[in-house]
């Protein structure tokens, strides 16, 4: 049998699914003030609203109850009030329906229902209220009823509600709602704010704290939530467990730490406060304690509470409005009372007070500058801000009542709260009465007495003497996160608060016992050590010298040479490359020099000597390749060189051939880019490097031949803008917005796509809606591969798929879905549907982007060796490099080779190699031909 859904059960599911079912059920609450004066006042506005509407109608075009529908087709009346309106197993009780007659023959006429709702301020669920009632009524009258009215607010303002606008959102709901009602178990228990004014408040909360339920945590969001249950985290304490200090990046320091779930569960685990990062709080005045009381459906500010400190006592004042008209002498009494306190520091608790002191210097008008009011309004301290992110007391929230509840604060009224409080206020204002004030005041002047507690809680844990341990400061006892073991360390440090135990720890190290302890009892050990410690002499091999002849003239001015200096002596180390191998080569120079006097020149060296170092071309090449296509790191290539062939080179000499190397080649990569922009398909792709402090960006542009790299700052597309502005061809890309800003036909990487989409089944593997969007998907990609695999990435082949396309979104259009993940990737292949098959329609552009992936890969190996060692001009110079790198590899030529030829055109170093493998064939050819004719 199915449930009847009405209003009331739409209504509570749209608060909490919880209370919507025990509402079905018929389960009795154990009552909620507030909530019972909420149902009182839109009863009695309802009734109101109801008298109002029908004075402005005639009594015989009014109908009232049951007579209202008898025969809503026929109805003769304009009004009609306070019936109960069902189809199916849908029933809306309507306050209010106005019938505006049809406007000519053949139209009908129009049906409008009308809800009151006594509060100022409109909520989306009170539009979705009024569409479930369009919804029940269309279906009655089997016609649209695209237009309904909300009656509101003091003054009975009317808002005009399209609520065509809303129909899907509603039938998704009442979907939503009919599954609940349906099912014989109640929804999985979630804690939300709405159970402040909720009456079944007194049954939930014990059950999930009993549950050890996430929910409780009041900061977590839905999707965190559901985020944590996935990992198979379901309770608090299993989330505590799973905090580690992190070292945050030097950059990051500075900057507030985020909001960690995980350490205010463990905060909670051990009752003890825990602390992250550096919480400082500086009152250099008097502290006057702000708690502030209103009405926020109304901005209306009634009650200023102030607590000044002064000595060791406190002297409180509240300022009470009777009316709005009051509001600005309470103010500006507020303002008087600043001016009377030395150097005042106001605190408060929460952005309530923030709005406040905001809208009050706007209304009417900030203190004279310079004031003391002045001074203390420009930077009051927000304690909730001090908190956030750096201090985790043991409590579920970081509410002032939890916190001050915790140390040991008591309010005279435990079920007091901030909603409350409106309905105290309420209560006065209808019939003066004093009890009412007197309990707004006490709470009040309770609120600044918890305020001053805390605050001078967060005072002691911030100070900077209990900073470097964990033990309790006073009566608190603090925990400094970062001085917490973190459990991912094999080799955690051994530290002790027994006095010598580091001390014996340390003296068992490997190190401290061989070099200290073995080598006094080892002749062998001492012998080893005296010998390692020993430089030997090197003796230089000369592989071949090379007298030079003196320069008869002056290679600038053309000037005889006449004044020369003494004969230098210079040796080149080198590397010889042969068929079978490589080997070190050291070449004797013998050469004059000689200054002219004319142009005041030196000759210069021999050309072998670039910028005068003594290390050759081919070994600058060699530590090129060894770092750049090898990925080893400059120590390792220095003790490489040094061990097999004899030199004596630091790791400064391997970075300057990188650095020169880099330089050389920087109008190589530049031509390669201009290259691709010339042509009709690139590739892109960007990827994170760490360096010393920061966290930069490397963004790879890609095609079948070429390869390009750079560095950037930041992830923003100014890069990419600069790089492919002029671009024209097809860009293949992920869905990274900042490639959306080029306006050139683009093409989205549909692997990463199908990713996604698998990963979206397999994290609702219950929901058909989304398995129905995937599996269309699936099939329609799936015939396209198999024309790409047959024929190729040619459009002739695949322009047919097109009419398939049009077909899918067609359906899912068409598709009515009830989750709200369905929806959301129904949202994303509707957005990106113009870039998700533009591959369709050009010849040889891919549908996926392997060709940047690829790329991307090679700078990863590269990266594993020079991650958080280099600086970003170091980047720049390895992307350099490795972009002419790449380039030759994707170009079936050998990088060595491209680097020993000194060539920086890679097109004519791939014309030369192409020639001369013609020349080689050739002439096999002839000397095989030789051979046979002989």
């Amino acid at each position: 049998m199915n449930m009847i859904i009405t209003n009331d059960l739409v209504e509570t599911f749209l608060k909490c699914p919880t209370k919507c079912f025990l509402r079905s059920c018929g389960e009795a609450g154990t009552g909620n003030a507030y909530a019972a004066w909420v149902r009182i006042k839109n009863d009695v506005f309802s009734i109101e609203g109801t008298k109002r509407l029908v004075a402005e109608v005639p009594p015989d075009k009014c109908a009232i109850g049951i007579q209202a529908m008898e025969s809503p087709k026929l109805a003769q009346w304009n009004l009609g009030t306070d019936f109960v309106v069902q189809s199916q197993n849908l029933q809306c009780s309507s306050h209010a329906v106005e019938q505006i007659p049809s406007a000519g023959r053949g139209r009908t006429a129009q049906f409008v229902p009308i809800r009151f709702v006594f509060r100022n301020k409109l909520s989306r669920d009170d539009k979705l209220l009024l569409a479930f009632d369009a919804r029940v009524l269309s279906e009655v009258l089997r016609r649209e009823v695209g237009l309904g009215k909300i009656v509101h607010g003091e003054n009975y303002s009317t808002l005009k509600v399209k609520t065509s606008a809303l129909a899907s959102d509603v039938r998704k709901l009442t979907d939503k709602i009919g599954t609940l009602l349906a099912s014989p178990s109640p929804p999985d228990l979630v804690l939300n704010r709405h159970c402040a004014e909720c009456e079944f408040q007194n049954r939930c909360r014990p059950k999930a704290i009993e549950k050890d339920d996430l929910s409780l945590l009041s900061g977590m969001t839905e999707k965190e939530r559901t985020n944590f249950n996935s990992k198979g985290i379901f309770t608090v304490t299993q989330l505590s467990h799973t905090f580690r200090p992190r070292r945050r990046p030097h950059g990051l320091r500075d900057k507030r730490e985020r909001y960690h779930h995980s350490l205010k569960a463990l905060a909670i685990r051990e009752k003890k406060i825990h602390v992250i990062g550096s919480p400082g709080m500086k009152i250099e005045g008097t502290p006057v304690y702000v708690d502030v009381e209103g009405l926020p459906d109304r901005d209306f500010y009634y009650l200023i509470g102030i607590r000044i400190k002064v000595g060791d006592s406190a002297v409180h004042h509240s300022l009470w409005a009777d009316s709005p008209s009051d509001e600005g002498s309470i103010w500006r009494e507020f303002l008087s009372k600043l001016i009377e306190v030395e150097n005042p520091v106001l605190i408060h608790y929460g952005g309530f007070e923030t709005v406040f002191l905001k809208r009050m210097c706007q209304r009417y008008g900030a203190p004279p500058s310079g004031s003391r009011a002045a001074k203390a309004l420009e930077s009051p301290i927000n304690l909730v801000s001090v908190i956030f992110g750096q201090i985790y007391f043991p409590t579920y929230s970081n509410g002032l009542k939890d916190i001050a509840g915790w140390l040991g604060f008591k309010w005279s009224d435990q079920d007091v709260s901030g909603v409350q409080s409106i309905r105290w206020r309420d209560t006065w204002d209808q019939n003066k009465a004093s009890l009412a004030k007197e309990k707004l005041i006490t709470y009040n002047l309770e609120d600044g007495a918890a305020l001053e507690l805390v605050t001078r809680a967060v005072a002691e844990v911030g100070r900077q003497d209990i900073r470097p341990s964990s033990e309790a400061a006073g009566a608190l006892e603090v925990v400094v996160a970062d001085n917490l073991d973190s459990k991912m360390s094999l080799w955690p440090r051994f530290r002790s608060s027994i006095d010598g135990f580091e001390t014996i720890n340390k003296a068992a190290r490997w190190d401290y016992q061989r070099d200290t302890i073995y080598i006094r009892s080892d002749a062998k050990l001492k012998r080893a050590k005296r010998k390692g410690t020993r430089r030997a002499k090197r003796t230089i091999r000369i592989s071949k010298v090379v007298v030079c002849e003196p320069l008869r003239a002056c290679p600038r001015c053309q000037r005889k040479a006449t004044q020369t200096f003494r004969k230098i002596t210079k040796c080149l180390h080198d590397l010889r490359f042969s068929r079978s191998g490589v080997t070190g080569w050291v070449v004797k120079y013998q050469f004059q020099v000689f200054w002219c006097p004319a142009c005041r020149a030196f000759s210069p060296w021999p050309k072998e000597f670039s910028d005068r170092s003594i290390y050759g071309h081919n070994l600058a090449a060699f530590s090129i390749f060894e770092i750049i296509e090898l990925c080893v790191s400059q120590r390792s290539v220095t003790q490489t060189l040094n061990r097999l062939f004899g030199f004596e080179m630091n790791e400064n000499v391997v970075c300057r051939f990188k650095e020169r190397g880099a330089e050389y080649y920087r109008e190589t990569r530049k031509n390669i880019l201009a290259e691709m922009v010339k042509g009709n398909l690139i590739h892109a792709d960007e990827t994170r490097i760490r360096l010393h402090a920061k966290t930069a960006y490397v963004w790879v542009f890609a095609t079948f031949r070429e390869v390009v790299y750079f560095y950037s700052e930041t992830r923003e597309g100014s890069l990419v803008q600069s790089a492919l502005g002029e671009f024209k061809g097809v860009l293949v890309s992920d869905f990274y917005a900042a490639y959306d800003s080029l306006p050139c036909p683009q093409q989205k990487c549909l692997l990463h796509l199908v990713r996604d989409l698998n990963d979206a089944v397999l994290d609702n593997p219950y929901d058909e809606d989304v398995k129905r969007i995937v599996t269309g998907f699936a099939e329609l990609l799936r015939g396209i591969v198999k024309t790409i695999d047959r024929w190729g990435l040619k459009s002739r082949f695949l322009h047919k798929h097109l009419v398939e396309v049009a077909r899918f979104y067609k359906r899912i259009a068409k598709t009515e879905l009830s989750s709200a993940a369905a929806s959301k990737w129904k949202d994303r292949l509707e957005k990106d549907r113009a870039k998700l098959f533009t591959f369709l329609s050009h010849d040889d552009v891919p549908w996926n982007n392997n060709n940047a992936e690829h790329a991307i890969k090679a700078f990863a190996r590269l990266r594993r060796a020079i991650e958080g060692l280099s600086t970003p001009n170091g980047i720049e110079e390895y992307l350099i490099l490795l972009s002419v790198c790449q380039t030759c590899k994707y170009s079936g030529l050998d990088f060595l080779d491209f680097l020993r030829s000194g060539e920086t055109d890679i097109v004519t170093f791939a014309a030369r190699q192409w020639n001369r493998r013609v020349h080689t064939v050739e002439r096999k050819s002839n000397l095989g031909g030789g051979e046979l004719n002989s």
